[in-house]
């Protein structure tokens, strides 16, 4: 059912939007991680609905409950069990799709693969589910802090409206400081209003998170099929609404000559570096100790407040009205759940690193 991610560092998520509740078992942690709980929660409201005026008005607390696997605040080792109640479904503003499909929604294709579906807010198909792996990030948050590695997310574009700065050149801690996540207070503003223009539209719009990951260590990834920028591709490929991944380069390195695109070695201080960082920290699949950086490119969000025409199971043609409580534009909300998968990932490439050789 592939409700799993991660080899050694694993997750399993369940539950549905409209559920009792969603919740994650982590194996593998290793014991002795020291667990932030006021972290783990502060990770779950960055990703919680109704922030703000540019997000779902769901109110959610998203308070997680720690199960099993931590006692007296240290990991032991065992799997870690976290829970998350629902508090706040409406499920009755979803009734009027029980038989009909929504434009560009899971509805047909689960109908199709199961025979059966939770129409209320997609059930599983909805992204009520990342909540359970941003839990499950902020464990490998604090995993991956004890061996100095950090991941940093923020929104790089909203629309046509694009940061047209590296993320060298600014604070990405400025990321927090506003509603739309964005590092540039000046581009923020626009983002934001451009957001709420599209709110009162009764439409959507998409954008681009771009993160970066500080501190990994040289030899992650494992060659061939589970390359390091393949398995992060997947992790975020995974996430709902997402339509494209690059790392490094890009899609913007095939307008360079290799000679440009090439990156020189030298040491520093005795150590091995690259002068420039094309390659995204990673080279054959395995990062090298440079930043490695991507983005995450999301779609509109399907759901409108405008009416579409459609089918219902029947195949008669039907017009689906716009309900219900829904993000004008994810990408706020997205951040930390793009921060969560890479996090996990690189957790569960740290712990593979360590039989790699004698």
């Amino acid at each position: 059912m592939s409700n799993s991610f991660g080899k050694i560092f694993k997750i399993t998520t369940y539950g549905e939007s409209h559920g009792v509740g969603i919740g994650v078992i982590i194996d593998g942690c290793p014991a002795g991680v020291k667990v932030d709980e006021a972290f783990l929660q502060a990770e779950m409201q960055r990703r919680k609905p109704g922030q703000s005026k540019i997000t779902t008005q769901r109110k959610e607390e998203d308070e997680v409950e720690i199960l099993s696997g931590i006692f007296e605040g240290i990991t032991i080792g065992t799997p870690i069990a976290l829970g998350i109640r629902n508090t706040n479904q409406k499920s009755k503003d979803y009734s009027h799709i029980k038989d009909s499909y929504r434009p560009s929604h899971a509805d047909y294709t689960y109908q199709e693969k199961y025979g059966v579906r939770d129409y209320r807010g997609g059930g599983r198909s909805s992204a009520r589910e990342t909540a359970a792996r941003v839990a499950a990030g902020a464990i490998a948050k604090m995993f991956l802090d004890q061996a100095g590695i950090s991941v940093q997310a923020y929104v790089s574009q909203v629309g046509s409206l694009k940061l047209e700065k590296s993320y060298q050149e600014m604070d990405l801690a400025e990321a927090e400081e506003n509603i739309v996540r964005c590092p540039d207070p000046e581009m923020a503003e626009k983002m934001i209003q451009h957001i709420d223009e599209t709110r009162k539209n009764r439409d959507t719009i998409g954008g681009i998170v771009s993160c970066v990951v500080k501190g990994t260590p040289v030899g992650l990834g494992e060659p061939v099929f589970d390359k390091l920028h393949a398995v992060l591709g997947q992790a975020m490929l995974s996430i709902n609404a997402v339509k494209g991944f690059e790392y490094g380069s890009g899609f913007e390195g095939v307008e360079m000559y290799g000679s440009e695109h090439n990156d020189p070695f030298e040491t520093e201080d005795g150590k091995v570096k690259t002068t420039t960082n094309h390659s995204g920290g990673i080279q054959g699949g395995i990062s090298n100790g440079q930043d490695i950086y991507f983005n995450v490119a999301f779609k509109p969000i399907a759901t409108i407040m405008n009416d579409q025409e459609s089918i219902d199971k029947d195949g008669n043609k039907v017009t689906v009205k716009g309900k219900g409580r829904h993000d004008p534009c994810v990408v706020p909300r997205a951040v930390p759940i793009v921060e969560a998968m890479a996090a996990l990932t690189i957790a569960d490439f740290l712990l593979r690193a360590k039989t790699n050789k004698i």
